[in-house]
This record gives structure tokens, sequence and C-alpha cells, in this order.
């Protein structure tokens, strides 16, 4: 009975200690994300790296079907998406981008903006 509960003390212990090891040495996809209201319209702003690229995506929900929405993303200053999009039946405008990771720190601006509505609305992410 003895050795039992040493064997069981010892086991229990070792997991405990290897637990934060195997937490530690798994490497988590580094998110960020923005929400936010737009003329009456939600919109998620999310960027994610995997392995070793961007992946930017813009989502406007709960927008006024067909409406037009003027969408532009820039990375570190540089304009590399900027198009107007009309939400679906639903009112869903969504886009998806990948991207490269630049040296250093990486930062993503997005304007979206209702055509005929109220002034654009910006947001910015910066991630490593």
């Amino acid at each position: 009975m003895l050795n039992l509960r040493r064997t069981t003390a010892t086991v229990g212990a070792a997991v405990l200690l290897a637990t934060p090891l195997v937490a530690l040495s798994a490497t988590p996809a580094q998110a960020a994300d923005r929400n936010f209201r737009c003329s009456g319209a939600r919109v998620d702003f999310d960027v994610e790296r995997d392995d070793g690229r961007y992946e930017v995506a813009v989502d406007i929900d709960r927008a006024s079907a067909g409406s037009r929405w003027r969408v532009t993303l820039r990375q570190n200053g540089k304009r590399f998406y900027h198009r107007v999009r009309v939400a679906d039946r639903e009112g869903d405008v969504e886009v998806d981008r990948n991207r490269p990771n630049t040296r250093g720190r990486d930062t993503f601006k997005l304007r979206v903006k209702r055509i005929g509505g109220a002034p654009a609305c910006r947001s910015t992410i910066r991630v490593r």
C-alpha cells in the first residue's frame, strides 16, 4: 500500500511538472482582432500570423443588403487592397487576403466607408 502511494505521488508530480513544459513548447499562431461599428454595420478586422505569413480578414455584418462599401487595407503604409464591395442578401461583405511577413513590426490599417453614408471608419493592428 505504501509503495502504491509513493508511485501515485511520483507520477502526479511528474505530470504537474511536465504540463507547463508542453504548454511552453507549443507555438500558437499570433492573432489580433478589432471589432467596431460603422454606419450601422458591425466590422470585424482580424490579422493572424500563420506559417510565416499573415492572414488578413475583414467582415462587415448586418449592413443593408445591396449597400456599397469601400474597403482599403494597408501594410506598413503600402496599400494592398482598395475595392468597392456590395453587401449580399444577408448584409455581409467579406475580404480575405494573405500577406508576407516583413522585417520588424508589421502595421495593418483598415479603412471602411459606406458609400453615401457616414464618414469613414478606421482601425489599426500592430503585430510582431
